[in-house]
């Protein structure tokens, strides 16, 4: 839909036919951008400690979006608020197993259209000193360039942020196979200031892709490949995440729903495309279709997560979703976290090297001995998973089954909530921040 993006194609060999609408790309152009695609980047934190290496092997998590939240205090579903968009932050920031901010909420409703993504971002910043990625794009005439502003002073400058982009891009394909302007305008904007891009799928079998699973992951694939491609030959070298998250079309409603194996086999195989292609794999893997924090949710978000973590994902979205991506979640969000770190635990392995067989501590205790005294223990012992909200002690004398996970983060959620410090920013930026929000409407600005 995009001018600018069937002049790019067509000047690198590929066949524009439909009045400039339809984009025919050969293989050496997809090649071609592979050669220029790093294989690995980082996404930076304010703190050191929050740097994010891509590529790298390692897996990194992040909560996601959502347009409705379910309250904590009454367990009712409703709108989202500024204050749900601090608070996500907040709580997401105080996390061990969360990576990264991907927009905390999805919508603010209690806060004009135009300057919403102004807001979010403000507010994320205020609340988190870990990276963030954006989505979310509202049309407003000033949105691009105010996102991109932020980010730079948040650097502290243009050049800062091309050296440390501290945020990621997310430019859909809309299936099947259609590049939007809206996602143009995004890449353009971003890949410009030096923010790497997520290029994403996610086609539906049944609806927008063929009802087999090959079929759909070979259009989710060549969407994915499209944009990249695209990518490249607009900012050669731009960093970019093969991303996907192709589903199977719920076959009683028409809906998206989230969770089946579909998804499972989507994501492992996304993993294999990702590797052969040499390029850092994003993922939704946590869109349960379960309203409730429940035994489904905790199902198909374990299956998923660790699918996509054998399948070698870089980064793993969604963490805190309910419904099929529909609702925000606190309870969800800590037991996703728990979820990840048993997942983590298991995606480790087992390392086999003499300190780890400790041959010589086995013959030193002999039969019938126990090794809690020994000094090996206690140097090994905290490499072991501990669960944050399982409870695995034996039921009480009377019988009585201990407190379950979700009771239990229910109550660190509020106290979480209570006690999270959030982010303090630097006066004059927090001014700044404030003074972009309250002029973004303004068209003459």
């Amino acid at each position: 839909d995009d001018p600018r993006a069937a002049k790019l194609y067509e000047q690198a060999g590929c066949r524009v036919e439909d009045d400039g609408k339809l984009v025919k790309i050969p293989e050496r152009v997809i090649d071609a951008a592979f050669k220029t695609c790093p294989s690995d980047f980082t996404i930076y934190g304010r703190e050191p400690k929050n740097d994010v290496s891509i590529g790298k092997g390692e897996v990194h998590f992040a909560t996601m979006t959502g347009r409705y939240i379910r309250d904590l205090t009454t367990g009712e579903r409703r709108q989202v608020t500024r204050q749900d968009a601090i608070d996500g932050a907040r709580m997401a920031d105080a996390l061990e197993n969360v990576h990264g901010l991907y927009k905390s909420v999805m919508w603010v409703y209690d806060e004009p259209k135009i300057i919403n993504s102004q807001i979010l971002v403000g507010e994320m910043m205020k609340n988190t000193t870990k990276g963030m990625t954006w989505v979310y794009n509202t049309g407003a005439p000033n949105e691009i360039p105010d996102l991109v502003k932020i980010w730079q002073i948040a650097a502290g400058g243009e050049e800062e942020l091309r050296k440390k982009p501290h945020v990621l891009g997310h430019v859909i394909v809309n299936p099947p196979r259609v590049v939007d302007v809206n996602y143009t305008d995004w890449m353009i904007g971003f890949c410009d200031a030096g923010i790497p891009i997520t290029v994403y799928s996610a086609t539906m079998a049944g609806a927008t892709g063929p009802a087999t699973l090959a079929g759909t992951l070979a259009v989710g694939n060549a969407e994915v490949l499209s944009a990249l491609a695209l990518v490249q030959l607009a900012f050669p070298g731009a960093p970019v995440y093969y991303a996907a998250a192709q589903t199977a079309m719920d076959l009683r409603t028409g809906a998206y729903t989230g969770g089946g194996p579909e998804d499972v086999l989507f994501g492992m195989a996304s993993g294999e495309l990702a590797d052969h292609y040499r390029v850092p794999l994003s993922m939704g893997a946590f869109a349960t279709g379960a309203h409730v924090p429940d035994w489904r949710a905790g199902l198909e978000n374990g299956l998923a997560a660790l699918a996509a973590c054998v399948g070698r994902a870089d980064m793993l979205l969604g963490m805190g979703l309910l419904a099929g991506s529909r609702i925000w979640s606190y309870e969800q969000l800590l037991l996703d976290a728990e979820i990840l770190g048993l997942v983590r635990g298991i995606c480790l392995g087992i390392p086999v090297d003499d300190e780890s067989l400790a041959i010589e501590v086995i013959r030193g205790v002999g039969p019938g001995g126990d090794f809690l005294s020994e000094p090996h223990t206690r140097r090994h012992m905290r490499e072991r998973w501990s669960p944050a909200l399982i409870d695995r002690r034996p039921p009480a004398p009377d019988g009585t089954p201990r407190v379950d996970a979700r009771e239990r983060a229910h109550a660190r959620a509020l106290e979480l909530l209570a006690t999270a410090p959030g982010a303090p920013l630097d006066p004059a930026l927090a001014a700044e921040l404030v003074r972009i929000a309250e002029t973004a409407g303004e068209p003459d600005r």
